[in-house]
């Protein structure tokens, strides 16, 4: 909005042209979003207090996480109001990318809502159930999928580019819709399992959106995607402004989700902000790099599909408890050293998805 307000004036004011550069308007993305979430922040606790909506606890679980009953849940609104907000504000809203990506995050954060809403509000323990979610998370993913197969943006669409490499590119044809789907449904789920300790999830979404914002500029930005030899998608760039809305947000909902959590984001929060890193990897044509990126949000989903395909067929855990970083709490390890050693882990392997750019 500021961008088509203000840009349109830089002949006669000399310094509205600074608008032009992506670079700037994706700093004022990251600021907006940031200062949104840091002002309405404690607002939204208090409403949420106010509400009794708070976060139940698994009986099931370790012993620690019950004193966090009553914690405000339902966070995402926050994130999604800052994502929306500093994305409208700061990005050329002629550009398709950016809706495609706003609509699966809304989409997506919608059916954390309701499933949110559900299991607090409604006192529904298990909200949606399995196949309903399941579905709910499919429609959006394989929307964009057919969007992006009908409205080809250049010859290597449904071409499938692997890390490392840069001569083979298998083109998976209509294939490619369904990876779409599994890529955005399977992220967003993933981030949702992750989010199991104060501040866990929010610091890997933070390194994994800051690496794909960079990645974003690369793949729009012509000279540079043909110097690092990447595929070049002509628009792509202006998703640096969505990545730096979701870099903002996750720093400001982390001043509050941080190590002992004020608030909790919620479904709300981790099936939007999954969807959001997932559909980002999508439009940049960088959709398997988002496994070394998302590495922390791989293996926590890995530990529960372990568990449950060996307790099924053997009766025996792999883990003592899943997803991942309830086993290692399980074996005595302290919540902030495990969310401080996952944040570490996450900063290497987004430093790791950027090599790729030259070791290929």
């Amino acid at each position: 909005m500021l961008y088509h307000l203000l840009f349109p004036l830089h002949q006669s004011y000399a310094v509205l042209n600074v608008f032009r550069y992506v670079t700037f308007r994706t700093a004022g993305a990251i600021l907006t979003a940031l200062l949104i979430s840091l002002l309405l922040g404690p607002a939204l606790i208090r409403k949420l207090q106010e509400l009794q909506i708070g976060q139940s606890i698994r009986d099931d679980g370790p012993a620690g996480h019950l004193q966090k009953a009553g914690t405000p849940t339902m966070g995402g609104l926050l994130i999604l109001a800052s994502v929306l907000i500093a994305t409208l504000l700061w990005a050329n809203l002629t550009n398709r990318f950016v809706w495609l990506a706003l609509f699966c995050t809304v989409w997506m954060g919608a059916v954390g809502f309701i499933d949110d809403y559900l299991k607090v509000v409604s006192k529904n323990s298990k909200g949606l159930s399995v196949r309903t979610k399941l579905l709910w998370q499919v429609i959006p993913s394989l929307l964009i999928g057919l969007f992006l197969y009908i409205n080809p943006v250049d010859p290597f669409t449904t071409k499938l580019t692997i890390p490392f490499l840069k001569d083979w590119m298998p083109d998976l044809g209509w294939g490619y819709v369904l990876f779409v789907a599994l890529v955005i449904v399977g992220t967003s789920n993933a981030v949702n399992l992750t989010d199991g300790l104060d501040g866990l999830a929010i610091g890997p979404i933070l390194m994994t959106a800051a690496a794909y914002t960079v990645l974003a500029y690369i793949a729009g930005h012509a000279s540079i995607a043909h110097y690092l030899q990447v595929i070049f998608v002509r628009g792509s760039s202006e998703l640096t402004v969505f990545g730096g809305a979701i870099v903002g947000a996750s720093l400001g909902f982390l001043w509050y989700n941080a190590y002992p959590a004020q608030l909790f984001m919620g479904d709300t929060g981790s099936l939007a902000l999954g969807a959001a890193l997932a559909t980002l990897a999508v439009l940049v044509k960088s959709e398997l790099l988002l496994l070394i990126v998302g590495g922390v949000f791989v293996a926590e989903a890995i530990s529960v599909i372990m568990q449950v395909f060996s307790y099924r067929t053997t009766g025996r855990r792999v883990f003592r408890m899943a997803p991942l970083h309830h086993h290692y709490e399980l074996n005595g390890m302290a919540e902030p050293k495990i969310i401080v050693r996952f944040w570490i882990v996450s900063f290497i392997l987004a430093l790791l998805s950027l090599t790729t750019l030259k070791l290929r």
